[in-house]
């Protein structure tokens, strides 16, 4: 079986080796559970054939592009590998027609996907099947996507959700979207606004101009609003925009000289923000519908960068107060908090897994900036990356990958985004037109 077979692959690539996680249960030859520990080695990507989707009606180059798509966001996991079509022995009929399993094992394809594309007027239709060549049998029932001609990505990204989710058992990401702050200009004079892309960089929108200082914008559960830190008014402020009609507003928050690195609570009810004053910095929590404000800590330190556990019950951040910043978690009605981090070096920007089984954090530490992860206990510390200067991580929908800003240095370096698999491989560079930094990923739309 496909799943049998990639279950090798899945614990390795997707389990989170070397003790971040437990190895995935597999099916043994006779049926029995077999249990994978895995703990290095080289990860041999999945070869998967994708014939170009057949046209089902006034498609014409939409067939062609919305297979690259498919196949773009596949191999782009680093744990599948496309078959070009010079190798193929023989190729399905039509979409739906019968297919000759024994031609696909000859040169070694393990899933096979077939699709058709349909366009009418401005609506498009994409069918398709995935076939697991060695069982010789389609692996699932075959699904259909709906949409305008102007959505045609999204339904590649769709198509690739959907196999991704019965090759892997986990939760796709291709059909997001990602919000970042657009750097433009010199070094030392950069404009900023805000940007909105498909995860991947493409359909790149602005939701901001670069007329004042806007920095770390963040996704709400739901994707339909984002909160920015802002300089619109001469100090940093909190400030709320709606994606599909961007005209950013003030949050009120709780008073002092400046308040920043807002995030939404868990379902979207609540901001929870830092309010420097006086020298310090605390944690405040505001009830959108209200306006209430509810102070979460008050110590003679900065507390910054807050993150809520995906069930809403707890908060991640970072604070001086043992002396330089470390990560510490407390409930999130504030009280007592309990520190995580204890490595050497300076931690920051944590954010908590979609999962909620890990949090993400920047770590600085002998002159080089790393992106890592650790449980929400502190335990099982990995770092992913190194360079001059890695920051700011967001996971994708599905807790399996991360994005983060990656500086360059000298007069004429900037920021760009980079993702990595929490497992650390598969490290690329995400394609914007320009600087881009302080990404946020948001959920699979709707």
């Amino acid at each position: 079986m496909l799943t049998r077979v990639f279950a090798i692959l899945s614990a390795a690539a997707l389990a989170v080796p070397m003790a971040l996680a437990p190895a995935a249960p597999a099916l043994a030859q006779d049926g029995g559970p077999l249990r994978i520990t895995i703990t290095d080695g080289v990860i041999e990507p999945l070869p998967f054939a994708l014939p170009s989707f057949f046209d089902g009606g006034g498609a014409g180059q939409y067939a062609s592009d919305i297979t690259q798509v498919v196949a773009e966001d596949l191999t782009g996991t680093g744990l599948f590998r496309r078959i070009g079509s010079e190798s193929f022995i023989s190729t399905p009929s039509g979409f739906g027609g019968q297919v000759s399993y024994a031609d696909w094992r000859a040169i070694n394809a393990q899933a096979l996907i077939t699709g058709s594309v349909a366009v009418n007027g401005n609506q498009l239709t994409v069918s398709f099947r995935l076939y697991d060549v060695f069982a010789g049998g389609e692996l699932g029932e075959g699904l259909q996507f709906s949409g305008t001609t102007d959505g045609w990505r999204r339904m590649g990204h769709k198509v690739a959700d959907a196999v991704y989710s019965r090759i892997t058992g986990e939760g796709g990401y291709f059909d997001s979207r990602v919000v970042f702050v657009a750097e433009s200009g010199p070094k030392d004079d950069r404009a900023r606004r805000i940007g909105i892309m498909d995860y991947d960089g493409a359909n790149v929108q602005y939701l901001t101009d670069s007329s004042s200082l806007v920095l770390a914008p963040r996704f709400s559960p739901t994707g339909d609003r984002v909160l920015y830190t802002s300089y619109a008014g001469g100090t940093a402020g909190v400030r709320m925009l709606n994606v599909a009609a961007p005209a950013g507003q003030a949050v009120p928050t709780a008073p002092g000289e400046m308040a920043f690195t807002p995030r939404f609570s868990q379902n979207g009810s609540q901001v929870i923000y830092s309010v420097a004053s006086g020298g310090n910095t605390d944690l405040y929590r505001t009830d959108l519908a209200t306006g209430s404000h509810s102070q979460l800590t008050n110590a003679p330190s900065i507390e910054t960068s807050p993150s809520f556990s995906p069930d809403g019950s707890q908060i991640v951040f970072e604070s001086d107060r043992s002396g330089q910043q470390q990560l510490y978690i407390m409930s999130a009605s504030g009280g007592e908090a309990r520190r995580i981090s204890f490595g050497d070096g300076r931690y920051g920007s944590p954010v908590w897994s979609p999962r909620g089984d890990l949090i993400a954090f920047t770590k600085q530490n002998a002159g080089r900036f790393h992106i890592g992860v650790m449980r929400t206990d502190g335990s099982e510390e990995r770092l992913l990356t190194s360079s001059f200067l890695d920051e700011s991580p967001t996971w994708a929908p599905n807790g399996r990958v991360l994005m983060f800003t990656r500086e360059t240095q000298g007069a004429q370096g900037g920021p760009s985004l980079y993702s990595v698999d929490v497992s650390g491989r598969n490290l690329q560079r995400v394609p914007t037109d320009g600087f881009a930094s302080d990404a946020s990923w948001g959920p699979l739309q709707q």
